[in-house]
């Protein structure tokens, strides 16, 4: 199937997607998992914890599905919910290809995740998507684009994600690091066979890091649906880690720092779909207030101050812990 079914205005709270990164493994770079999630991370306890999210954002009005390869087993635990509730047939399913899982359910692994955008890796990663969510796989993303990734560039990939696109499931690519306006305008300026190949464009981007804004925008305009992730900046912009000046603005909001970040960013005409990356149904429904949350002009404009410059970001970002 493809990503075209989405639609932003199916429920108030479509326009907000849950991500599985969080929760599809027992470790992660967000702040707080130790609070967040079971003492024992066994395999059926995430996928339990995988399930409830699941459950509440459905029932919330969540329409968009967001997982990948290198998410631990947050596709298998995806595809059992999937199985376990046939009525459910309103949600759009996203995954992503390009690093495979290596930690083996380990939160102290030496590394988590290998990344390699060949097209022998296209190859196995599609086979194991597919074999775990059939036709219920609407979009497929390269994960991580940056300038340099070959995937921009190899025939052999091309040729590849044309045909995805040709069989009815949507292409998207999903970009990281310092320059992904840099990676974005590259994907925007890529033609295969004539015409676009992407349908979508998955980001970073937040109050902390909005460097990628002007990119996003052009990939709206150019018919792309933007996908932002991390808006919350891997928990930097959630509960007693939020700044102080976001902390005070959500307090005469009556939310958290969390909502309040998240509706910054549906603030930007943009925006198509923003991740919340909850851990907890509590966090899911903290997230989910920023759908009905309008910020003032004024404080829209004081939220800009709180950004850093890119190379900072990544640099602190990349320092987060697994835990």
């Amino acid at each position: 199937m493809a990503f075209s079914r989405f639609s932003p205005d199916a429920t108030p709270a479509a326009r907000i997607g849950l991500g599985l990164a969080a929760v599809g493994r027992p470790g992660y770079i967000n702040l707080g998992r130790a609070a967040d999630l079971p003492a024992d991370r066994t395999v059926d306890a995430l996928r339990e914890r995988s399930h409830q999210l699941l459950d509440a954002a459905h029932a919330a009005g969540v329409r968009y599905l967001d997982t990948a390869r290198s998410y631990g087993r947050a596709e298998e635990f995806l595809a059992d919910w999937l199985r376990g509730r046939p009525a459910v047939r309103d949600v759009v399913v996203g995954s992503k290809w390009g690093y495979t899982y290596t930690a083996d359910w380990r939160s102290d692994a030496d590394t988590h995740e290998v990344k390699d955008h060949s097209a022998a890796t296209f190859d196995r990663q599609y086979a194991e998507s597919t074999a775990l969510l059939g036709d219920r796989l609407d979009l497929y993303q390269i994960h991580s684009v940056t300038p340099q990734s070959p995937a921009l560039t190899d025939p052999a990939v091309l040729e590849r994600l044309a045909g995805l696109r040709a069989a009815g499931v949507d292409v998207g690519l999903s970009t990281s690091g310092p320059a992904q306006a840099e990676a974005i305008r590259a994907a925007l300026a890529l033609r295969y066979e004539g015409g676009p190949l992407f349908r979508t464009v998955q980001s970073t981007f937040n109050l902390l890091e909005p460097s990628a804004g002007e990119a996003l925008a052009e990939a709206h305009a150019a018919g792309l649906t933007v996908i932002v992730k991390e808006g919350m900046a891997n928990g930097r912009l959630a509960g007693e880690a939020a700044p102080p000046a976001l902390r005070e603005i959500a307090g005469r909001y009556g939310t958290g720092p969390d909502a309040v970040a998240l509706a910054a960013v549906l603030h930007r005409p943009w925006a198509g779909i923003v991740l919340s990356g909850a851990a907890t149904v509590a966090q899911l429904t903290g997230n989910l207030a920023a759908a009905g949350l309008r910020l003032d002009p004024r404080d829209l404009a004081r939220l800009t101050e709180l950004a850093v410059p890119a190379q900072r970001y990544w640099a602190e970002r990349s320092a987060l812990p697994w835990s």
